[in-house]
């Protein structure tokens, strides 16, 4: 069975700090990276405290917290980055969907992370957020997970330009990595959808139709949640135009456009699938409706055969006593002939107009 795993957690109210999803065992962890061109410095699983003795805003910030259980933790860090209370209240409240608001000095980011389990048709949904300040850039992640592995060890390594560009670059490769989700999402029903192709034209197992539909409600889900996201990354674009905000450089903006080109083509996608989706569902339709005629016609051709046989044998079934052809010796012989007869003129007629 397939199931779209989206956490309903406890609706609050939007200055309560109260974590609402269901990771609620999973413990706050920080790990801190502090880099430039000439070096990078990790910390692990450091406090609040640690990061404030640590970072360091003459270089480039990426302060990474797993585990949204301890609010206390988390209104302490909001505390020192004079956040506002509704932003900490949408970090921890996971019910609300993508979200994107431009303050003074701070960007905040609220995406939603969809990822295929293996070996399972569960889709997982976690909540990212993401604050972007000047030579700082905070993610919140409800668990530990494997979305950004190959960010850290491009900064570890200096590999590509990442260490070279500021923190807004860091957001466009963590919004980047986010997205390549929805690719590898995608990909894998995409493989379902070529064997429900194939099975709505061989089997008639009622079955394939409620799978085609189970699939169908997956992709309006990925479209719901990533049009919102579209919309985001597309104000994104736009923000150049405000001059009061200015911790994204404007030769960066272009990175986000190229985000935003991404939604778009996932959008696509998404539509071609679902007509995929409908020409399994006509496909399966279709096929049935084939059999059936396939049916009748066997049916109508049987009826053709034995409506003379049986007109015959009801005559020579009435009880008079004055009928001629009853007293003929070989009478019997001669109206078996006759069936006969017209059972092969009507199988060699039939197969002619080539119903057989």
């Amino acid at each position: 069975m397939r199931k779209i795993r989206y956490k309903k957690g406890r609706k609050v109210q939007p200055s309560t700090l109260e974590y609402t999803g269901i990771y609620t065992d999973k413990p706050t962890e920080m790990q801190l990276f502090v880099y430039d061109e000439n070096e990078a410095t990790e910390y692990e699983n450091c406090l609040v405290k640690d990061f404030i003795s640590n970072k360091d805003l003459t270089k480039n910030n990426w302060l990474n917290l797993h585990g949204l259980s301890s609010t206390d933790v988390i209104q302490e860090l909001s505390e020192h980055l004079q956040l506002n209370p509704i932003v900490v209240s949408d970090i921890l409240n996971i019910t609300k969907g993508t979200r994107l608001d431009e303050f003074d000095d701070t960007l905040f980011f609220s995406i939603k992370s969809i990822l295929p389990m293996d070996e399972s048709d569960t889709i997982l949904v976690e909540q990212i957020s993401f604050l972007l300040q000047d030579n700082l850039i905070v993610s919140f992640q409800e668990k530990r997970g494997d979305f950004f592995p190959h960010i850290r060890e491009r900064i570890r390594t200096n590999t590509g330009i990442v260490r070279k560009k500021k923190v807004d670059y860091l957001l466009y490769l963590l919004l980047d990595a986010v997205i390549e989700n929805f690719y590898i999402t995608i990909e894998t029903k995409e493989e379902k959808i070529e064997q429900l192709l194939l099975q709505s034209k061989t089997s008639d197992n009622p079955n394939v139709v409620e799978e085609i539909e189970k699939m169908r409600e997956v992709f309006h889900f990925l479209k719901r949640a990533i049009m919102p996201l579209r919309d985001a990354l597309f104000t994104i674009k736009t923000i150049n135009e405000d001059d009061q905000f200015n911790s994204i450089e404007n030769s960066n903006y272009v990175f986000f456009g190229r985000l935003h080109q991404k939604t778009l083509e996932l959008l696509e996608q998404i539509d071609y699938d679902m007509h995929s989706l409908d020409s399994a569902s006509n496909f399966f339709y279709t096929a049935q409706s084939h059999r059936m005629n396939e049916v009748m016609k066997i049916l109508t051709i049987l009826s053709a055969i034995f409506m003379p046989i049986t007109f015959i044998a009801g005559i020579y079934g009435m009880n008079f006593q004055h009928m001629p052809e009853l007293e003929y010796q070989n009478g019997y012989f001669l109206a078996l002939g006759l069936m006969l007869v017209i059972v092969v003129g009507m199988v060699v007629y039939f197969k002619r107009k080539r119903w057989f």
